[in-house]
């Protein structure tokens, strides 16, 4: 009888356990090799150019006039979801006018994101994403778009509206200098709660075009490929990367970790960096922008070049390309009346302070080749 027993529990033990291990969730499936978007075939020419030319025509990013548009949601929701690896999607309505004064509707889904600035004690209002709803965007200013990334204005003092305009001037900037690079659409941004129907406010805000344009513009795709370093990149796309960072005095960026910098590849293979995100920079200048400790300077406003090594003619032929677009640059920025004459005022004179350490061949040697430190990545 003891023994019975004794097989008995021992049985029910086993079932328990064979239940317990039945009841688990099944394991995700192992991620996919970033290396094999490295070797996978590539469409046909005719396909390639008919994406570029899609691309480039994006009409959200044909027009420079800020986009005025409505933005119903539930904003107190919103601005508690603080977790970076939230994906968690808030119905919302946007509304823009369209060509003739008509207003167009679209019902779309608003997720957070980023890193610093979803920490409250960093900014009030959250930046989103914006999905879109496809093949409901024909006729509207979002017609093509999928999924973009919005810029906001971080907390509710109207001084913050400087930093956002400073922001899109970056990306402006770049876009001088290369295509190769992420375009931007000011927008002006009125804010619903969806739950008092009541306005919040009416900000400036920044619409950043997505990575996947970016890259059909160049003829190319994006691949996600963490611990690249320098040499696996086209060389002179590079230098003018690390020359542009350091010209908007920004540190906050890591290729080896692609930390606010997308890879393009071309059909012949090469790998191209693509910057973005600019708002910790020194020519922003926003409050709540602190530099790496561990990178050692005090302000960002301090430059500090974090690029390879070149040797003087390279250098001073990526600086020759800033230097052919300095009067342009200057002037885009006393165009943006909307910037107070101070924050004006400041920008051009950080912009002509980088001018003066590119002006001569002599000053760009001395500069970048004479104090410049190798490192094989950053």
């Amino acid at each position: 009888m003891r023994v019975r027993l004794g097989y008995t529990i021992a049985a029910a033990f086993v079932a328990a356990a064979t239940g317990t291990l039945l009841a688990q969730p099944a394991a995700p499936p192992p991620k996919k090799s970033p290396f094999l978007k490295l070797t996978e075939e590539w469409p046909a020419d005719d396909v390639l150019q008919a994406r570029r030319a899609e691309a480039d025509t994006r009409r959200l990013f044909r027009d420079a006039e800020p986009l005025a548009f409505t933005l119903t949601a539930d904003f107190k929701a919103i601005n508690k979801d603080r977790n970076p690896e939230s994906t968690r999607r808030y119905p919302a309505v946007m509304s823009a006018v369209k060509g003739g004064g008509t207003t167009s509707e679209l019902a779309v889904q608003l997720g957070t994101r980023g890193h610093f600035r979803l920490m409250s004690r960093n900014c009030d209002f959250v930046p989103l994403r914006v999905e879109f709803p496809r093949d409901l965007t024909a006729g509207t200013a979002f017609e093509g778009q999928t999924s973009l990334k919005l810029g906001t204005h971080c907390r509710g003092d109207r001084s913050y509206d400087n930093y956002t305009l400073r922001e899109y001037l970056t990306y402006r900037l770049f876009n001088m200098v290369t295509p190769l690079s992420f375009r931007a659409r000011l927008g002006r941004a009125t804010y619903v709660d969806s739950t008092s129907k009541k306005a919040i406010g009416t900000r400036y805000s920044i619409f950043i075009e997505h990575e996947n344009e970016v890259a059909r513009r160049f003829g190319g795709r994006i691949v996600e490929l963490p611990r690249i370093v320098f040499t696996d990149l086209d060389a002179p796309t590079l230098t003018r990367m690390m020359l542009f960072e350091y010209m908007i005095g920004n540190t906050d960026f890591s290729i080896w970790a692609l930390h606010n910098v997308r890879l393009v590849q071309d059909p012949a293979r090469r790998l191209y960096p693509v910057p973005y995100d600019f708002d910790l920079s020194g020519l922003v200048h926003a409050p709540y922008a602190a530099p790496d400790p561990r990178i050692g300077i005090r302000s960002v406003l301090d430059r500090l070049y974090r690029g390879p090594c070149r040797t003087a003619d390279e250098f001073e032929a990526a600086a020759a390309a800033f230097r052919a677009k300095r009067a342009d640059m200057l002037a885009l920025v006393e165009s943006m009346t909307d910037l107070d004459a101070g924050a004006r005022s400041e920008a051009k004179e950080y912009l002509e302070s980088f001018f003066r350490s590119i002006e001569k061949p002599g000053s760009v040697k001395k500069q970048f080749v004479d104090s410049c430190k190798p490192t094989p990545t950053m």
